[in-house]
């Protein structure tokens, strides 16, 4: 592969994995009709700065800041999408990996997580805050927080095998 392949494909290709995502969720919204529920997407917004946050720590520091945000913003997007909290299982993977994690991490997770709990709790007893009248079991509510999360991980994968050394 040419070096001039190469650059064309490290920006072309992640522009194609965006657009293959946005195409899979228009799809999706013209399929199953659920145009009023704009509510699906915000675990999948949430699920990407969650993602985006994690990946920017560098290596050889403390990602205990960042372990609180991201279970923070996980813990808020479960209140749409329950099942959103096991992506805590791959990013504490991802930590290990890096040789980030560690008890101080975890427990800084525990407590993001309480956190939200807790302010659900009480906005839900001030009669601030209802529960969401539709609870997302159904596989296809995945959908966009799939898409846009596949889209991240084929766009690191290609701008890190078409690197320009």
């Amino acid at each position: 592969m040419t070096r001039r392949t190469q650059t064309i494909l490290f920006h072309l290709l992640p522009a194609v994995f965006w657009l293959l995502a946005i195409g899979g969720i228009v799809i999706w919204e013209i399929f199953f009709n659920t145009a009023h529920s704009f509510f699906h997407y915000i675990p999948a917004v949430l699920a990407l700065i969650s993602v985006f946050i994690i990946y920017r720590i560098p290596r050889h520091t403390s990602a205990i800041e960042q372990c609180f945000q991201v279970a923070v913003l996980l813990g808020i997007s479960s209140y749409w999408l329950p099942s959103v909290l096991f992506l805590l299982l791959p990013i504490w993977g991802y930590l290990i990996y890096q040789n980030l994690f560690n008890l101080r991490a975890f427990l800084a997770t525990l407590i993001g997580l309480a956190f939200v709990a807790a302010w659900v709790t009480v906005l839900h007893l001030l009669h601030i805050l209802q529960y969401p009248l539709e609870i997302a079991y159904n596989w296809y509510v995945w959908i966009p927080t799939g898409a846009v999360l596949l889209a991240f991980i084929a766009t690191t994968i290609a701008r890190q095998t078409l690197r320009v050394r």
